[in-house]
């Protein structure tokens, strides 16, 4: 092993290539003066003296080997030194230097090579540093930012990036496998993809899929003249998109509720200023319309602003000790009246004993919810049904001797509202279907979503379940201690 090592180093060579010159030597000199020496000595001189001509060629035989040798100290074994660390180098270890043994040649590739060494580690380490800090900008974003290669497939992503691939790889895409030939990219940006690939231009979209929004931002990563994938930045903008889309149905919706009463008060203000009236009676209604569609437009107005200022945080509660049991029974005493000339049963079920009650409640505030889901129960129920306004304690929590909320819950068996719109009946103006539509009732479409603010006012839930043709069920639950929930949240 060590005599192939040898035979392949550079002192090897150079050791073989004077032990070959010295040999010549020796042959040619052999070749000439042997003769010499066998014609002009005698035999025991002649003897000698080939003796003394062998003994001078393992000397410059033995001269070489120390020469190479020499050799090997000064030349190979700092070029052997270099070779690891150069290995060592490659293997991660950008710290490794080489000693410097002298100032010649070899001294001078061995400093070149230790400025070389340093100049890397210092940029490994800016490239580390770099690296580490694009990664804590991608963590830190709430945007998800996929990279993909031209094939398709995901090579990088951030936190977000990864919750949504996995999102959207957990879908049933085997009906679209057929047409899907980038496994790698998810369906909803497999189009702009395409499109990035090919084009090699920043393209944005925005991709309504299943129930939500995505804004998406997609750049082509390139290489000299070629793109070798894409980086996608997808922000899901769904809320945005549903606020954006309340705030033009909001005010398509105001619009609409102002118009139709200043249309009609104007027709009818015209037509007496025209005489169309021909009797005080005629006069008399047409005043009485214009009075009615007057009070619903200020009813209108004024269910705006304090919905304005619940949402703005601007409306104070006048907390105070409430009797539950009382304000559901007025409320129901209230409407009984209203129930029988429309032939609906009303009935209220509370607990005989203890009263129900809460420690801090707004009581006016409270009556005007049991007010407006009780009226719109009995307008959206068919004569002949059932109302029920019923009151209980809610379940224990653990840990605490008492009920921690008051459960109040308003059931009727009318129409129902379909599922698909039972998310949105909080929000301002929604209209559900046909039978939940206002009419003639002169409701303003503000009232559940007034209901909502004031219960979560109260720090309260509500809540509601129906089905279409069994009925509605609004289910409020309000805190008995608000105080005590108070400090619990702040907490």
């Amino acid at each position: 092993m060590k005599l192939g090592w040898l035979w392949r180093s550079v002192v090897g060579k150079l050791w073989m290539t004077i032990i070959v010159l010295v040999a010549v030597v020796l042959l040619i000199l052999g070749m000439f003066l042997l003769q010499y020496i066998d014609i002009n000595f005698q035999d025991n001189t002649s003897h000698q003296v080939k003796v003394l001509f062998i003994v001078t060629g393992i000397i410059g035989f033995l001269l070489s080997t120390f020469f190479a040798f020499f050799l090997s100290s000064k030349i190979t074994q700092p070029l052997i030194e270099m070779k690891k660390a150069a290995a060592s180098i490659s293997g991660g270890d950008y710290e490794t230097r080489v000693p410097i043994r002298s100032t010649d040649e070899i001294g001078d590739l061995a400093h070149a090579f230790n400025r070389m060494a340093h100049d890397l580690d210092s940029l490994i380490k800016d490239l580390s540093l770099e690296k580490n800090h694009l990664a804590s900008i991608l963590r830190s974003m709430s945007d998800a930012v996929i990279t993909f290669d031209a094939e398709g497939n995901v090579t990088m992503s951030n936190p977000p990036g990864d919750k949504l691939m996995a999102h959207w790889n957990s879908l049933d895409w085997a009906e679209d496998e057929e047409n899907n030939s980038r496994p790698g990219v998810p369906k909803p940006l497999l189009e702009l993809f395409g499109h990035v690939i090919a084009e090699g231009i920043d393209s944005s979209d925005k991709i309504h899929f299943l129930s939500g929004v995505w804004s998406v931002v997609m750049a082509p990563l390139k290489s000299n003249d070629s793109v070798r994938g894409a980086v996608a930045v997808v922000r899901d903008v769904t809320e945005e998109f549903k606020l954006e889309k309340l705030r033009r149905d909001f005010v398509a919706n105001v619009s609409h509720e102002i118009r139709t009463p200043l249309s009609m008060m104007q027709g009818y203000s015209e037509a007496l200023l025209d005489g169309f009236a021909d009797s005080p009676e005629e006069r008399d209604e047409l005043v009485q319309v214009i009075h009615d569609e007057s009070v619903r437009m200020g009813r209108l107005v004024k269910d705006l602003l304090d919905l304005a200022r619940m949402e703005a945080g601007h409306t104070e509660l006048k907390l105070m000790p409430c009797n539950i049991d009382a304000l559901a029974r007025r409320v129901h005493r209230k409407f009984m009246a209203f129930a029988k000339e429309r032939d609906i049963r009303l009935q209220c079920e509370l607990p005989e004993s203890p009263p129900l009650h809460v420690q801090a409640a707004d009581e006016d505030r409270l009556e005007q919810v049991l007010t407006n889901l009780l009226d719109n129960a009995l307008r959206h129920t068919p004569s002949g049904a059932m109302i029920t306004l019923s009151g209980a304690w809610g379940q224990q929590e653990p840990g605490q001797s008492e009920p921690s909320n008051v459960v109040l819950r308003i059931a009727d068996e009318g129409e129902g509202i379909p599922t698909d719109d039972l998310p949105y009946i909080f929000e301002r103006f929604y209209k559900a279907d046909k039978s939940r539509k206002r009419g003639s009732s002169g409701g303003t479409g503000l009232g559940l979503a007034i209901v909502k603010n004031i219960v979560e006012g109260h720090h309260g839930r509500i809540q509601v379940d129906s089905m279409i043709g069994k009925g509605t069920t609004f289910t409020i639950l309000l805190p008995v201690d608000l105080n005590h929930q108070l400090s619990m949240r702040s907490s």
